[in-house]
């Protein structure tokens, strides 16, 4: 029996969540995988009506759950940055889910916008630190509002969440067994005080993997490159900030918002779940989002748990569907956000 704590979220977040769970429910009945879902109000309108995002008393309640699936967090009346930091960035920090996972897989039947690459050039995955740099909200102001402003910001680098990321990728690439290459993205030749850490970190972890290439690659050579020739990437190793910018730039090339899937991952304790498009406010209740990449972040969750069989069956499923579709943007897909929920489900 897994407990799974669902957040349903803003906007279109509770409308892909759905079509998830019918997944996940398809995937129980296939693989006698016992689920039990508990639903939490976390997201704007709660925000509006109680002026709370996550109670501390939540974060406790969460630790008992082997997993949280989450919808999606933005709502338009409220502040940008509250629900972000509030919700997000305060449960990755407080369950300790120091790995973001995302999987930059470009499917069949899906257009990217690097001419003549397909699905055999674009298959890697990025590895991003999840709770330092510059994300920690150390810094402050000194007399804002007027022209002799200063604002700082700290980036903070510590060796054991370097040291336990870089450990976590040598391990992804191993398991992943095909190029058994992994690159550190970083920028050694300017941030020579917190990328000298992840540099010596990661030669010195290098070390233990004799059977994995080490390689290494300034962020904006790694841009580049990610559009001129994805198939050089196996997995990607990187800071928090680079991580959170060139994994937007890999979900355009692997086909756009509407099937990218991420994880926040404590190998250790809880893990997160979410698509990465988004709370797409306009296109609420409208039932014209795409659902995949919902439906990819359930499909990683099973993986993350364990049940490899039954994540491979999803995907299998989910690229059949794709298969049939016309476009993956929201209102163009030849399907609706329910009806595509059904056919992956039918097809595990």
């Amino acid at each position: 029996m897994y407990k799974i704590a669902v957040i349903g979220g803003d906007g279109t977040g509770p409308e892909v969540v759905r079509e998830g769970l019918k997944v996940l429910k398809s995937v129980s009945n296939k693989f006698d995988i016992k689920f039990e879902f508990t639903d939490f109000d976390f997201g704007g309108a709660r925000y509006l009506k109680t002026g709370e995002t996550v109670p501390e008393s939540a974060i406790a309640e969460l630790r008992q759950f082997d997993a949280i699936y989450l919808g999606a967090i933005g709502h338009p009346d409220v502040k940008p940055g509250i629900l972000e930091t509030g919700i997000l960035l305060k449960l990755r920090f407080a369950l300790d889910q120091y790995i973001n996972l995302r999987p930059i897989k470009l499917y069949p039947n899906v257009e990217t916008p690097l001419a003549n690459k397909g699905p055999d050039e674009i298959d890697f995955i990025v590895v991003r630190e999840n709770t330092e740099g510059l994300y920690c909200s150390i810094g402050g102001f000194l007399k804002k509002g007027t022209p002799d402003e200063v604002a700082t910001q700290e980036m903070i680098n510590t060796r054991k969440g370097v040291e336990r990321c870089i450990r976590y990728a040598f391990e992804l690439t191993r398991k992943r067994n095909k190029e058994k290459t992994l690159t550190l993205c970083a920028k050694t030749n300017v941030l020579t005080y917190a990328h000298d850490l992840w540099w010596r970190a990661f030669q010195e972890v290098s070390t233990e993997y004799s059977d994995i290439k080490p390689e290494y690659a300034h962020v904006d050579a790694t841009t580049m490159w990610m559009v001129k020739n994805p198939e050089w990437f196996d997995v990607i190793v990187t800071t928090n900030m680079f991580g959170d910018i060139i994994t937007d730039l890999g979900a355009m090339i692997q086909g756009g918002m509407g099937i990218a899937a991420g994880g926040n991952i404590n190998p250790e304790g809880v893990s997160m779940f979410e698509p990465i498009g988004g709370s797409a406010p306009k296109y609420t209740n409208k039932n014209v989002i795409n659902p995949l990449a919902a439906i990819f972040a359930g499909q990683m969750m099973l993986d993350v748990l364990g049940e490899t069989k039954a994540a491979l069956a999803v995907e299998a499923s989910a690229v059949k569907v794709i298969s049939q579709m016309k476009s993956m943007a929201a209102g163009k897909m030849g399907f609706s956000t329910s009806e595509i929920g059904d056919m992956v489900a039918d097809g595990i």
